[in-house]
């Protein structure tokens, strides 16, 4: 009976299989096409909210249905309703890295289905994700204090830049509140967090402010100077203030490539300021920092040594595709011991802190997402990925100059990537106009952004 029955699965797994190859060949086709086809689609669809509820069923089906039926669905309900991100036409929101090897690359990864959270839990993945980091870090010239080898500093995957700043501000708010306990033992926890103050410019992304509403801490968001950067004495005379209030100035986040114009905070100066004062410093280079792979971009890092933390986004100009944030710490420990929580099921032989990944994050259950990084890196090669950022550069340059030379509109902030930040001579209503007109189109997409009270189109 045993064996009979276990015949029968196995028929049914091997049948299963024969399907699963027969239809991954017709999706591997179905996404070639699409990327060769693309020019032909509107960039931005146009559809109405709430169209997809008048196309496809209330409820759940009762029964499977067949794959024929579900794509039919998919080409006709879910693709018209699509924003086409690779589209050459797509300048919205940020740039998104794209190949052919890392798409498949992914696929890998979510075939073999690893959850890389522990040494034990999938070792070759872990191995694989401290040695990318190292790699990505050595192209990018962090210090060797950041890298895993060092035995004191290291660098992981987070889902997203914002998850970096989350985690470090909590790490640094851990390493705090551990440190006013020392000197008021008395003290509350929750009177000791009502003190703490973050630090970040205007124009940092929106994860700064989220992160501070997850942490429980007050926010200061710094006006920069005419070049968007901030500067030193500005957040000096701010933690000054706040000392004299007498609150506690615990971290602060410096951003190289600000999302509204890529602009780059002084992190000479800001890191300087926080050394001085005992300060967490996490550097958001989430967009800029994949350019750092070339040595005359590297400049911007001057004074990254004074950090604690650093991140970038391989998924913005290093051919990978969504998701994953590569992150580097200083210090492992720090970050460990704000986030560590040992259940008896987690526990193994090589339980070491700096082993376990998920001590360096907010999730347990975690994706492959090394593997992608390294099939681009042995792809393209160091010399390849250099070729695809120049050339991002040079494109930017060359749509910057299309703007100069038309008098009818103004360059806004300095170009120093790919992002070019432009207006129509005139008053914010008009490029509001200008910008509605221009998606409503759908040739074209962009987002706004506001710079000194001036309305822009990025």
């Amino acid at each position: 009976m045993f064996h009979e029955g276990y015949d029968n699965v196995r028929r049914n797994r091997n049948g299963h299989t024969q399907d699963f190859k027969e239809r991954g060949g017709e999706l591997l086709d179905l996404i070639a096409d699409y990327i060769i086809n693309i020019r032909s689609k509107r960039v931005a669809p146009d559809v109405e909210v709430g169209y997809l509820r008048k196309l496809l069923p209330e409820t759940a089906p009762e029964r499977g249905e067949k794959w024929e039926s579900i794509m039919a669905d998919f080409m006709k309900a879910i693709m018209p309703g699509l924003v086409h991100w690779q589209h050459p036409n797509f300048h919205s929101y940020m740039s998104t890295g794209y190949s052919f090897t890392s798409v498949l690359a992914d696929m890998l990864a979510d075939g073999l289905g690893c959850v890389p959270f522990a040494w034990a839990s999938c070792p070759a993945a872990v191995e694989l994700e401290f040695l990318v980091l190292d790699w990505v870090g050595k192209m990018i010239g962090l210090p060797v204090h950041f890298l895993n080898s060092s035995g004191q500093g290291g660098g992981c995957m987070q889902g997203s830049a914002s998850e970096c700043v989350l985690v470090t501000l909590l790490s640094a708010r851990h390493r705090t509140i551990q440190a006013l306990k020392l000197t008021h033992p008395h003290r509350e926890e929750g009177e000791l967090l009502s003190k703490l103050v973050a630090y970040t410019s205007t124009l940092a992304h929106s994860c700064v402010e989220k992160a501070a509403l997850i942490g429980f801490v007050k926010l200061r968001q710094l006006e920069h100077d005419v070049n968007y950067s901030l500067r030193g004495e500005v957040l000096e005379a701010a933690i000054q203030e706040d000392i004299r209030r007498g609150l506690v100035p615990f971290y602060v986040c410096a951003t190289l490539g600000t999302t509204t114009c890529c602009s780059y905070d002084n992190l000479q100066e800001v890191g300087e300021v926080c050394t001085r004062h005992g300060i967490y410093l996490h550097v958001d280079a989430a967009y800029a920092g994949g350019a750092f792979i070339c040595p005359e971009f590297q400049h911007y890092m001057k004074g990254v040594e004074n950090s604690d933390s650093f991140c970038l986004n391989p998924y913005k100009l290093l051919q990978v595709n969504v998701d994953g944030s590569m992150m580097w710490v200083k210090n492992v420990k720090t970050l460990t011991s704000s986030l560590a929580v040992d259940a008896l099921y987690l526990k193994h032989k090589h339980g070491d802190q700096s082993l376990d990944i998920r001590n360096w994050g907010i999730p347990l259950s975690r994706r492959f997402r090394a593997l992608k990084v390294w099939f681009v890196i042995r792809t393209y090669g160091l010399e390849g990925l250099q070729a695809r950022v120049r050339e991002h550069v040079r494109l930017g340059k060359y749509f910057e100059s299309k703007v100069l030379a038309d008098e009818r509109f103004e360059v806004v902030a300095q170009v120093t990537l790919g992002l070019v930040c432009f207006r129509m001579r005139g008053g914010n209503d008009l490029n509001e106009r200008l910008l509605e007109k221009i998606n409503k189109g759908g040739r074209l997409h962009m987002v706004p952004g506001m710079l000194n009270q001036s309305y822009i189109l990025r």
